[in-house]
């Protein structure tokens, strides 16, 4: 039996920022999952690996300092677009042969560029 869970955001206005924070992580992950997972290409994917871990872990602090209202949560949003460009970077060198690559330098963009109109 499900509950449902009545909450009032604290920062509604940051909701489409947090959510594309959210997207990012979890196809950060499936994607760092996939690389893992391709024995024949793990060595070629090492750095792609290394950039979804960083990318998830600074979207999920991103969407976290939004949540809570944090005084930094501009700056970890510049700092979150930063990294989510230079993820999509590694990962579009190799979203011809891994799909995942392809979903998550999308989503990567994607987060990017909410986290620069959060900024504004």
């Amino acid at each position: 039996m499900s509950a449902k869970i009545n909450m009032k955001l604290q920062n509604p206005t940051y909701q489409t920022c947090i959510d594309a924070c959210n997207t990012c992580c979890e196809c950060c992950e499936a994607c760092c999952t996939a690389c893992m997972s391709n024995a024949g290409m793990a060595g070629m994917m090492t750095r792609c690996m290394m950039m979804c871990r960083d990318c998830a872990d600074m979207c999920m602090m991103a969407s976290c300092m939004m949540s809570r209202g944090s005084e930094y949560a501009k700056q970890v949003c510049e700092m979150c677009a930063d990294v989510c460009d230079a993820c999509a970077m590694e990962c579009e060198k190799h979203a011809s042969k891994m799909e995942e690559c392809k979903m998550c330098a999308d989503a990567c963009r994607a987060c990017a560029k909410e986290c620069r109109n959060m900024m504004r």
